[in-house]
This record gives C-alpha cells, structure tokens and sequence, in this order.
C-alpha cells in the first residue's frame, strides 16, 4: 500500500468494521459454511442463496478484527450476484488489493482470508451437493490452501 493511499485504506477498513455490508443470518440458506480463526478470535459463517448457478443473496455472521469484518464486506459485495463459476474465481489478490493489503503481515493474513476460505467451502458444499461439475474437490483443495 502505497503511503498516500493508506489513510484511505485504514478509513475504508474501520468503517466496514463498524458498519459491515451483508452481514446478519439468511433463513434457509442454500449453502452455508463456518470456520474460525482461534489466533485472533475471528469466527465467520457466510450464508448463500442460489437463484440456479446465481448468488442471489449473500450475507455472513459471526465476529472478528476489523481487518476480517472488512474483507468479509468486501468480499460478500463481490461475490453478490455472480455465478457460482465466477465467485469461485475470486481469489485472495482480489480481496487483498479492495483494502491495499497486499502487502499484510503473515500473522494477519489469516484474518483477511477467514471469509474468502469460508465462501470457497460454502460453493463446494453446494457443488457437492447438486452433484458437481467435476471440480469440485479442486476447490476445497484451493480454500484449504489459501494459507
């Protein structure tokens, strides 16, 4: 993150601490996935609804830092109204770079990609679920090795 820009940043990342977009719980979901980050505390459930192949509705629950309720904002925002093949594309880089994290202390990145992790699992839940398109399996390996 540039110098100039990390005022901005830090602005952006507080406010969406504060003031999350998507967040709450989804009655009847069609896919649902949870996990947690003991170092820092952070535990995020993200909630889908699908309109066929089309997140229709998106939205988390849980607690955490303010770098992890940021990226989860962030990252439901970008995932609202894509195709279960293009949410599955949206990689850490994406995320990272919304907030100029790009450059995050390792011990934080956990925190920035609890969400990301938990979105990945979630798709692969459903995909497993509705069958599959044969590639499912590579997208739990992708959320398990996010970090």
């Amino acid at each position: 993150m540039s110098s100039g820009n990390a005022g901005i940043y830090h602005e952006m990342i507080v406010d969406y601490s504060r003031n999350p977009l998507n967040y709450g719980k989804m009655d009847s979901p069609d896919a649902t996935h949870h996990d947690s980050n003991p170092l820092c505390g952070d535990s995020i459930e993200v909630h889908l609804r699908l309109d066929g192949e089309r997140i229709s509705d998106i939205k988390f629950d849980g607690k955490g830092c303010a770098i992890c309720m940021a990226c989860s904002s962030v990252l439901t925002e970008a995932a609202k109204g894509k195709t279960v093949h293009e949410a599955r594309l949206i990689g850490k880089d994406d995320v990272l770079a919304e907030l100029g994290l790009e450059n995050l202390q390792a011990v934080r990145i956990k925190c920035a990609l609890l969400s990301l992790k938990v979105l990945k699992y979630a798709l692969y839940s459903h995909l497993a679920k509705c069958g599959g398109d044969g590639d499912a399996d590579g997208l739990k390996e992708e959320a398990a090795g996010l970090y």
